[in-house]
């Protein structure tokens, strides 16, 4: 089977990430584990040689297949993909913009039910990543140790005995872990609160990016929340701090949309219906723009307001409306003023289908 039509299933299969479900998923998507190992008997990956990152690519293809939960899945390496291809990946967060130049052999590995992914020669040669939707710290965590252990016992890892696992770059040495969420905080923001918050999370040595994670920018009231020690701290540890604080952020935030509901309602429903007939009628609309009026939306849902599509719904439109999403769905490529008029149509499908099906499932 080549590429194209390996990528095409995948394609095809909303990401289980978007599923709106999932403990206090009306506040946090995602939440995501990721652990950095290298082979003990490769240079790292900016110090390898192409035909020893093509080795690290068969080693891993043929380490997965044992691997409990692992076996069976797809395998797409990153220089047989097209560019929209390789972006698609990169909007869906199954891999980063360093995997994803097709300059190099590298590739990406998906579980059959695609809540575990292996990114292979980034920084490091394998990035194992879990990705769950909600706030589920542990159920992530679950998910990557067990596909870790999987491939240990096939692999041999980079480690020392005093340092831990061995990583290209220093910051992820010792257990090589970064935990994440990805968390919307609408009402901190319109409340001005925002900075005070963040700045108390750095403090206690968390990180604090954008949706697409480092060097991303700040939008739709969404950022992404993540341990920054991995040497001399155990996993447990690392994943408990995030864990605390981010249920910490949650009341926070419980208590400002509180005091909104309470001092001004209307003027928020107000922003919630404008954001939701802006997405239902609009005729061209950017990509930021749609996350943006997204967060307002997602705002009404949590409020429980009548009327307004599903969680998940909301969810997949900050994928599906992506660059790479509508030029992969439409066939070609396009220029930024095309697309802008395309994901308007997408939008506005996606809505219709929605009311739909809502109207379908209440007269049933």
């Amino acid at each position: 089977m080549s590429a194209s039509a390996d990528f095409a299933g995948l394609f095809a299969t909303p990401a289980p990430w978007l599923r709106g479900t999932g403990p206090h998923a009306d506040m946090v998507l995602s939440t995501r584990i990721r652990l950095a190992r290298n082979l003990s008997d490769v240079p790292f990956t900016h110090r390898a040689k192409d035909e020893q990152l093509l080795g690290v690519l068969a080693r891993v293809q043929g380490a997965v297949q044992t691997a409990p939960g692992l076996a069976g899945g797809l395998m797409l390496k990153m220089q047989e993909c097209s560019a929209i291809e390789r972006q698609v990946l990169v909007e869906r967060h199954l891999v980063s913009h360093e995997l994803c130049d097709g300059a190099r052999p590298r590739g990406i590995y998906v579980s059959p039910d695609d809540r575990i992914s292996v990114m292979v020669n980034e920084e490091d040669h394998l990035r194992i990543q879990s990705l769950t939707p909600g706030f589920q710290l542990s159920e992530a965590w679950s998910l990557a140790d067990a596909a870790d252990d999987g491939l240990d016992a096939t692999l041999e890892y980079a480690f020392s005995e005093d340092i831990g696992y061995l990583t290209a770059c220093p910051t992820n040495a010792g257990t090589g872990l970064r935990a994440s969420v990805l968390i919307h905080l609408p009402a901190l923001v319109l409340l001005e609160e925002i900075q005070r918050v963040l700045k108390s999370v750095m403090q206690v040595g968390l990180n604090v990016r954008g949706l697409y994670g480092e060097h991303s920018e700040i939008m739709g009231n969404l950022f992404q929340i993540s341990n920054q020690t991995t040497l001399g701290r155990s996993e447990r540890d690392s994943i408990e701090s995030l864990e605390r604080v981010t249920r910490q952020i949650i009341e926070t935030e419980e208590r400002a949309r509180d005091r909104m509901l309470r001092d001004a309602r209307t003027q928020l429903e107000d922003k919630v219906w404008r954001a939701y007939g802006t997405l239902r009628y609009c005729r061209t609309i950017q990509a930021k723009e749609v996350i943006n009026l997204c967060s307002a939306v997602r705002l009404g849902v949590a409020m429980g307001l009548e009327g307004l599509c599903p969680l998940r719904v909301v969810n997949e439109l900050l994928v599906l409306t992506q660059p790479a999403h509508l030029q992969r769905q439409a066939g070609r490529e396009m220029e930024p003023a095309e697309r802008n008029l395309y994901r308007a149509q997408v939008v506005r499908e996606r809505l219709v289908a929605a009311e739909r099906e809502t109207g379908e499932n209440r007269s049933s």
